[in-house]
């Protein structure tokens, strides 16, 4: 099963995130993922006082699901590889926190009436950190753990430069990079990522006209334009900044590691072959 737990159930995630936990770090107790994910799913759902119900297709609760699990399979194959020093099983947690958080920027407040929480995608990473540094202290994350989780959502910013990023220490500038892999490697991987291009696309056109972007400098002008240009994305855009700035981590994915497969890139992969074959059919066919 790909991945090994179902990314609709946030109780099964859990479990999973849990029970990883569990083998890195025996006899540790959790004390801070189990309330973050029973809070985060509730806020999702709508049972927030503050906010409304997160009113996406695509960057929805699933999405978020997706890249804990992603997170957490990178984080056990890098804890158990003896590559990466020093991660402790609060820098875990505080890791799962912010890939929980990392899109809370979407969701809208009560009293916002207009359109969906896409007319946020650009400013939704600075959305989610102020959401995050809010919310954390009433969990007891103190001032420099909530840093480090800022730094890491900072990290999913498909503008942002890492290298202009500030880390505390070595751990937390993995840790940034583990995240954005996650958020980007979960969404790509899924089996019906191909299907849900258009989905995406509706919500970049719709942030778009939230912000008046002219048409001309638009960076996808219609659905089909951003479903043609997917491939080019992955293989020019998402591998190099995955090879680069994010220094290869989605290498602990493998299984077993280092020599064995990874499961990521290969359904990744598929998946871009799907979106060519695809394209190709609809050029072909006559006008």
């Amino acid at each position: 099963m790909f991945p090994p737990v179902d990314t609709k159930n946030s109780t099964a995630v859990a479990t999973l995130v849990t029970q990883t936990f569990s083998r890195l770090f025996p006899g540790v107790p959790l004390t801070l993922v189990d309330r973050v994910f029973a809070e985060v799913t509730l806020l999702f759902r709508g049972g927030h006082p503050d906010y409304q119900a997160l009113d996406l297709h695509y960057h929805n609760l699933e999405h978020t699901l997706q890249a804990v699990v992603c997170l957490t399979l990178l984080l056990e194959g890098a804890q158990q590889s003896g590559e990466v020093d020093g991660l402790t099983p609060r820098q875990f947690e505080l890791a799962i926190a912010a890939a929980l958080l990392h899109d809370s920027g979407y969701l809208k407040a009560r009293n916002d009436e207009g359109g969906t929480g896409a007319k946020y995608t650009l400013t939704h990473v600075l959305r989610s950190c102020a959401f995050a540094a809010s919310y954390l202290p009433t969990l007891g994350v103190n001032k420099k753990e909530i840093a480090s989780i800022l730094s890491a959502i900072n990290c999913t910013g498909a503008s942002n430069e890492i290298s202009r990023l500030k880390f505390d220490n070595p751990v937390a500038h993995f840790l940034g990079c583990a995240l954005a892999t996650a958020d980007l490697l979960g969404q790509m991987a899924a089996a019906d990522y191909p299907d849900k291009l258009e989905t995406l696309y509706g919500e970049f056109h719709e942030s778009d006209n939230f912000v008046d972007v002219p048409l001309a400098k638009r960076r996808f002008k219609s659905p089909q334009d951003l479903v043609d240009k997917t491939p080019h994305f992955w293989g020019k855009v998402t591998r190099p900044k995955l090879e680069g700035d994010f220094r290869s981590v989605y290498r602990f994915l493998a299984r077993p590691y280092p020599g064995g497969p990874n499961a990521y890139l290969e359904r990744v992969e598929h998946n871009i072959e799907v979106v060519r074959q695809r394209n190709a059919a609809k050029a072909r066919r006559p006008v």
